[in-house]
C-alpha cells in the first residue's frame, strides 16, 4: 500500500490536468453556425470530443462524460502504467535480485476489490439518474410519431391535425448549395424550440435506430412495439443524424434532418402543411360541440313543441267528441219521452 501511494497521487494530479485539457480543447472548438448564427448540428472534420449540445440531455451526458467518466478512465489509465513502470524500475532483475516470496497480502486484497466497487457507483448513480431523466416526459407539449422503413423514415405528427410525410435521402445529383451530402433530407422534420416533445418510434420491417447526436437521442425502431423517449431542443437550428442499427444495403443511407425553428415559425409550417394547432383543434371541437349541443337542445324543444300540439289535439278531439256524444244523449232524451 505505502508503495502505491506515490503513483496514486500522480495519477490523480495528471488525470485532472488531462481531464481540463480535453474539455478546454473541445469546448473551444464551439457549435457550428451557418450565416445566420443558427446552429448546425453535425460533425466537422478532425472533430475531438462529443458534438456540441442542443438539448438539456445532451448538455447532461457532456457533463458527466466529460467531468466524471474522462477523469476516472484517464486516472485509472495512467495509475495503471505508473505503477507498471515503477515495478518494471523497483522490481527487476538487478533492482532487486532477491525476489519476494509472498504470495497473499489481506489488506491489499481488501483494497483492491474495494475501490473498483466505489468506482462503479460512483459512474452508476449519476448513470441511472441521467437514465431516468431522458427516459420519457410527464409534461410532453406534443407527440411525433416516428417509424423506420427500408431505407428512409416516416413522420406524423398526432397533435396537428395528424399531419404526416416520408423523409428520403437527397441524392448527390440533386443536392442544393447549403444541403449535406449523405445527411441532407427531401422532407426535413420541423420542430418548435423550449418546447417537450415526446417521441414515439416503431418499424415497419425490420430493426431500425433514431439517433440524433447533438440532441442526446438514440432509440431503436424495432416492429410490433413502441419505444418513448422526449426531447427538448434549445437553439434554432438545422440538425443531422442517420440511421444507427444496421438495418440491410440501405442502412447508410437514410438520414435524419430536423429544422429546430421557433413557435411561431412552427404554427406557420404547421398551417401551410394543411394540419392545425391543438389550440385550433380544440376551439374546433368546442365549437362543434357547442354546435351539437345547440342542435341537440332545438331538437329537443321542436320535439316538446310537437308533442304539445299533439296533446292540445287530442284534447281538443276528445272535447269534440264529448260535447258531440252529449249532443246525441240530449236528442235520445225526449224520444223516450215521447215513447
Amino acid at each position: 500500500m505505502v508503495a502505491a501511494s506515490a503513483p496514486a497521487r500522480a495519477a490523480t494530479e495528471t488525470a485532472a490536468s488531462a481531464a481540463e485539457g480535453i474539455s478546454a480543447a473541445y469546448n473551444a472548438q464551439g457549435p457550428i453556425t451557418d450565416a445566420d448564427g443558427k446552429m448546425i448540428g453535425m460533425a466537422r472534420p478532425w472533430e475531438m470530443g462529443l458534438q456540441a449540445p442542443a438539448s438539456p440531455m445532451k448538455e447532461r451526458m457532456e457533463d458527466f462524460h466529460n467531468h466524471q467518466l474522462m477523469p476516472i478512465a484517464v486516472g485509472i489509465v495512467i495509475f495503471v502504467m505508473l505503477l507498471l513502470f515503477w515495478v518494471m524500475v523497483r522490481y527487476n532483475e538487478k533492482a532487486n535480485p532477491k525476489p519476494s516470496k509472498t504470495t497473499h497480502n489481506t489488506l491489499l486484497e481488501i483494497v483492491w476489490t474495494l475501490v473498483p466497487v466505489l468506482l462503479l457507483l460512483l459512474i452508476v448513480v449519476p448513470s441511472m439518474r441521467m437514465l431516468y431523466y431522458v427516459d420519457r416526459t410527464q409534461d410532453a407539449e406534443m407527440t411525433l410519431n416516428i417509424t423506420g422503413y427500408q431505407w428512409y423514415w416516416g413522420y406524423e405528427y398526432p397533435d396537428n391535425g395528424g399531419v404526416n410525410f416520408m423523409s428520403n435521402l437527397v441524392q448527390e445529383k440533386d443536392l442544393k448549395p447549403g444541403q449535406q451530402e449523405l445527411l441532407s433530407t427531401d422532407n426535413p422534420v420541423v420542430l418548435p424550440v423550449d418546447t417537450n416533445i415526446r417521441l414515439i418510434m416503431t418499424g415497419a420491417d425490420v430493426i431500425h435506430s433514431w439517433a440524433m447526436p447533438s440532441m442526446g437521442v438514440k432509440l431503436d425502431a424495432v416492429p410490433g412495439r413502441h419505444n418513448e423517449t422526449w426531447v427538448r431542443i434549445d437553439r434554432e437550428g438545422t440538425f443531422y443524424g442517420q440511421c444507427s442499427e444496421i438495418c440491410g444495403q440501405g442502412h447508410g443511407f437514410m438520414p435524419i434532418e430536423i429544422h429546430a425553428v421557433s413557435k411561431a415559425a412552427f404554427a406557420d409550417w404547421v398551417h401551410k402543411q394543411g394540419g392545425k394547432m391543438p389550440a385550433e383543434i380544440a376551439a374546433d371541437k368546442a365549437a362543434k360541440d357547442a354546435k351539437e349541443a345547440a342542435d341537440k337542445a332545438a331538437a329537443d324543444a321542436k320535439e316538446k313543441a310537437a308533442a304539445a300540439d299533439k296533446d292540445k289535439a287530442a284534447a281538443a278531439a276528445k272535447d269534440k267528441a264529448t260535447k258531440t256524444d252529449k249532443k246525441e244523449a240530449g236528442k235520445k232524451e225526449p224520444a223516450k219521452k215521447g215513447e
